[in-house]
């Protein structure tokens, strides 16, 4: 038959003294102190409308020429690659409603797009739609994704947002309408599909 441990109360008390020094140290380390910063909220409390999906028809205009060109290199490609790998332009880029310059501009593409892949021209694309008018005025949503130039269609993310696209999500599908070879001015179809609040 087992016989129970018995330990000395003057043990006993050094035993809890231990045991509560030791677990007060260790909190910090695994306990929630370390994440102290951090704080679970309920969605319901923030008090969020219903999500809703609006769809943006823009037209994104990369001016490279002329006195005032609105998308500037930074950096040359990699060894002249003729698929640009190594490229980065920044962008402060027009967008507007219609397909011509002219047009009313809703908006600025802020940001930059680097070439990225050595086998084919394909672009990072990595910018902020940012409003300029009407209700979206100040508010912005973020597109990130991969455009491979020449095909038709080329589908991005829309990864995030603030003011009125808080918590956005979505996806764009750009298309391009003019590309001028000789300038290197183009024109560029953007329909953004865009989950927000």
């Amino acid at each position: 038959m087992a016989r129970p441990l018995l330990i000395s109360p003057p043990h006993f008390f050094f035993f809890i003294i231990i045991f509560f020094l030791f677990s007060s140290a260790i909190t910090p380390i695994l306990g929630e102190e370390e994440y102290s910063y951090v704080k679970r909220v309920n969605p319901k409390k923030m008090k969020t409308p219903k999500s809703k999906v609006s769809h943006f028809r823009l037209y994104w205009h990369d001016i490279v020429s002329g006195s005032n060109p609105t998308s500037v290199p930074v950096i040359k490609p990699m060894n002249n690659s003729s698929t640009f790998f190594g490229f980065v332009s920044m962008i402060d880029n027009p967008l507007t409603i219609g397909p011509k310059l002219s047009s009313k501009m809703v908006g600025k593409a802020q940001g930059f797009y680097a070439g990225a892949d050595q086998e084919e021209v394909g672009l990072l694309m990595v910018m902020n739609f940012v409003f300029i008018d009407g209700k979206y005025n100040g508010s912005t949503f973020t597109v990130l994704g991969r455009n491979s130039v020449f095909s038709k269609v080329r589908e991005m993310e829309v990864i995030g947002g603030s003011g009125l696209f808080r918590f956005a999500r979505g996806y764009v599908q750009a298309k391009t309408y003019m590309l001028n070879y000789t300038s290197g001015d183009a024109t560029v179809q953007y329909n953004a599909y865009v989950m927000h609040y």
